[in-house]
């Protein structure tokens, strides 16, 4: 029986590291921790039936920060992205400009003359007018190994729901100058 606990701690622990590094959104790392969790306490179980206390000990504080994982990720997490979602929807029914969620810029979907040509990593914005100056693109690679980052400007780019459009012919984007990873312009 606690080999059978020790497998299932194994493959749940690997899944759940999967579903958390690949940064796939509150939802998607929330229940990563949720199956944390379960890994955790299969650990604990194989622990009791083998006498490793430490092992045991060591999975009773991951289960408690698992479970602080699947409140931060399931519960306040998604409760904000909700928020700044309903937010987003209300503006587009009231007088002035469409508001959209900051948080999106982390990792929205980049498109250019309707084909997809990255994601956001990250955005500029000034410090005193808060105005955005440019997003940062993360073009082709996997995992960030062999990604191109671009610099888009602001005045070129649109929020369209949950995903950035390159206001620019697909010419103009192979055009804009590759950065690099850790020499970002200050304008």
């Amino acid at each position: 029986m606690a080999d059978i606990f020790s497998w299932v701690a194994t493959a749940t622990t690997i899944i759940a590291a999967c579903m958390t590094a690949a940064n796939l959104g509150s939802r998607i790392t929330g229940y990563g921790f949720a199956v944390f969790t379960v890994g955790a306490l299969c650990w604990i179980a194989s622990g009791v039936m083998n006498h490793q206390p430490a092992l045991v000990w060591t999975n009773i504080v991951l289960t408690v920060l698992d479970l602080f994982g699947v409140w931060r990720w399931l519960g306040r997490q998604a409760s904000v992205e909700e928020g700044g979602h309903a937010a987003a929807e209300a503006s587009e029914q009231t007088p002035g400009e469409a508001l959209f969620p900051v948080s999106l810029l982390g990792n929205a979907p980049v498109e250019c003359s309707g084909e997809p040509v990255g994601s956001c990593v990250d955005a500029m914005a000034g410090c005193s007018s808060g105005r955005l100056a440019y997003v940062v693109v993360s073009e082709g690679g996997v995992a960030g190994v062999g990604e191109t980052l671009r610099r888009l400007p602001w005045s070129a780019a649109q929020v369209d729901g949950d995903r950035i459009v390159a206001k620019l012919r697909r010419t103009a984007w192979t055009d804009l100058k590759p950065l690099a990873k850790d020499q970002w312009p200050g304008q």
